[in-house]
């Protein structure tokens, strides 16, 4: 539904290396909710202002739905009325001077639809954004939360091919946040709109994306499945962006079948090196398998480790002292002392241990990823 290749975009002309996006290429499933994840700066907002047309890109091709829109080597740009997106602001840019009903209705009058037909397709997008009550109110009398619902109305209303959307949560609170996701999430898979997603959020990127695209520096970094981009992650980059993690360096001494043997701080210890059956085949880029010999990372999740009082006898066991510890209710997080190293655990309240106490952590060899990008 969605093809970007090559793309490269450049704002400061004086330095030839200052690049907003560069080499960036992904493509699109029809009905895929595909999010765009990075921090402040990484050109994740320049990448979607570019497939909806509102920025130039200096090269590369985009298609949509096998339509060339913009096309450096053919001279190819189409103008941003004639590209088949609909696309959702941070600011939601709603007309304050018109009611929640002639907001929705405004694409359709753009497009000369008629007007039986108009107020048929506004009247069902603001039921599936439960506000057909609200037609006739003055938009500006909406909260924030209300005036979401009235954008993404506008937005599906016009049946467009590919929605783009540019942080739409970021200016709600976190609770209402929260309640938007599920609902976005929702109304995304009964309408099945292929859908681009921008946000910083990795909570936010997780919990809606069929899958993710992490970028960083103008880069596209990874791109996988939620599940695959938080327990299998390719690079150091993704590992560390996504979730909490400590990443061990060391050094691939052995195997172990499908393991690999890797001398860290910690000590002797195993760790995977391919992705399951789950991942593999969609995490894109090079292969996962990691090198067999020389300097790597391991990644441990910190709720991954397993926090005893005493020895196990299995796999990956490391004695250590707890220096300090949070309570926040339900997750308790440790930090714990091993020889030189500090590393962090969660636990529940379930079962807890106290600050100076000596523990033995299980690193489980399924958990500990191998990372050499």
């Amino acid at each position: 539904m969605l093809e970007v290749s090559q793309l490269r975009k450049r704002y400061d002309r004086t330095d030839p290396n200052a690049f907003a996006v560069r080499e960036v290429s992904f493509a699109v499933k029809p009905g895929e909710f595909f999010t765009l994840l990075g921090p402040s700066g990484c050109g994740k907002t320049t990448t979607l202002r570019a497939i909806a047309g509102l920025e130039m890109p200096d090269e590369g091709e985009i298609r949509i739905a096998d339509v060339t829109v913009f096309s450096s080597a053919s001279g190819v740009a189409v103008p941003v009325n004639r590209r088949d997106i609909a696309m959702v602001f941070q600011s939601y840019a709603i007309w304050p001077h018109m009611t929640v009903g002639e907001n929705v209705a405004f694409p359709l009058e753009a497009k000369g639809v008629p007007v039986v037909e108009a107020r048929r397709r506004v009247e069902r997008a603001l039921e599936m954004v439960g506000l057909a009550a609200f037609r006739d109110r003055p938009a500006p009398l909406l909260s924030g939360g209300q005036q979401q619902r009235v954008a993404l109305a506008r937005a599906f209303v016009k049946e467009a091919r590919v929605l783009l959307l540019d942080e739409p949560l970021s200016n709600l609170d976190a609770k209402l946040r929260e309640q938007m996701r599920v609902e976005l999430r929702d109304l995304q898979r009964r309408v099945g709109t292929t859908t681009i997603y921008v946000t910083h959020d990795q909570e936010e990127a997780m919990s809606l994306s069929d899958r993710v695209a992490v970028m960083n520096e103008g880069r596209v970094v990874e791109v996988a499945p939620p599940r695959a981009l938080y327990l299998r992650p390719r690079t150091r980059f993704a590992a560390q962006f996504v979730g909490q993690a400590d990443l061990l360096e060391g050094t691939v001494v052995g195997a172990d079948g499908d393991a690999r043997v890797v001398d860290t701080p910690l000590g002797r210890l195993r760790a995977i090196t391919s992705a399951p059956a789950w991942a593999g085949a969609e995490v894109e880029g090079e292969s996962h398998n990691a090198a067999t010999t020389g300097g790597v990372s391991v990644l441990i999740r910190p709720e991954h480790i397993e926090l005893h009082a005493r020895p196990q006898g299995v796999l990956n066991e490391v004695p250590g002292v707890i220096e300090r510890l949070m309570f926040s209710g339900r997750i308790v997080e440790y930090v714990v002392m091993a020889g030189d190293q500090r590393v962090r655990v969660q636990g529940t309240s379930r079962e807890m241990f106290e600050a100076g106490q000596s523990v033995v952590m299980v690193l489980p060899p399924e958990h500990c990823v191998v990372v050499t990008a």
